[in-house]
């Protein structure tokens, strides 16, 4: 019996030697992830704080700079003869840089129908398409306005 009480005192301390071991793994593993976790994160907002002092805010359009709408343009393509574009659009003015705003606006509408009226479907597909639309009406935009509109805006463009 004493060899039989020995050895279970032997098992004993066995699992309770194991038992501390595990404690003391998942408490030393667990500080060290937390050490870690810390670590990183101010890691990351340390780098994220540099970043924004790298970036300089800038507003793309003065503070008193206002959009005007330059309503609906609806016109016939140069080819074929029986598509039609719908095309709704507006432009960022500066602020007191047009005397009558209307009568810009209603330039402007006219050299886009007669803009339009020169395109072929085949001209305005896909992304690029859109992109030339945009950037050649901009530029009559701007020589029309003699630079006074910021920028020109394609809201709606529907090609039936």
């Amino acid at each position: 019996m004493a060899s039989d009480s020995a050895s279970r005192r032997s098992k004993l301390r066995w699992l309770l030697l194991l038992a501390m071991l595990t404690v003391l793994a998942v408490g030393v593993g667990g500080a060290s992830g937390l050490y870690m976790a810390t670590r990183i994160e101010k890691a990351v907002d340390e780098r994220k704080k540099a970043e924004e002092e790298r970036v300089q805010r800038v507003a793309p359009y003065d503070t008193n700079a206002t959009v005007a709408s330059l309503g609906t343009v609806v016109t016939n393509l140069a080819g074929p003869g029986d598509v039609w574009v719908r095309l709704e659009s507006s432009i960022v003015v500066k602020g007191g840089a047009l005397g009558n705003p209307k009568a810009i606006a209603a330039e402007i509408r006219q050299d886009i129908v007669g803009y339009l009226r020169t395109l072929t479907v085949a001209q305005i597909e896909g992304p690029s398409g859109l992109s030339h639309l945009r950037e050649d009406l901009t530029e009559r935009v701007q020589i029309r306005s003699k630079g006074e509109v910021q920028d020109f805006f394609i809201e709606t463009l529907v090609v039936q």
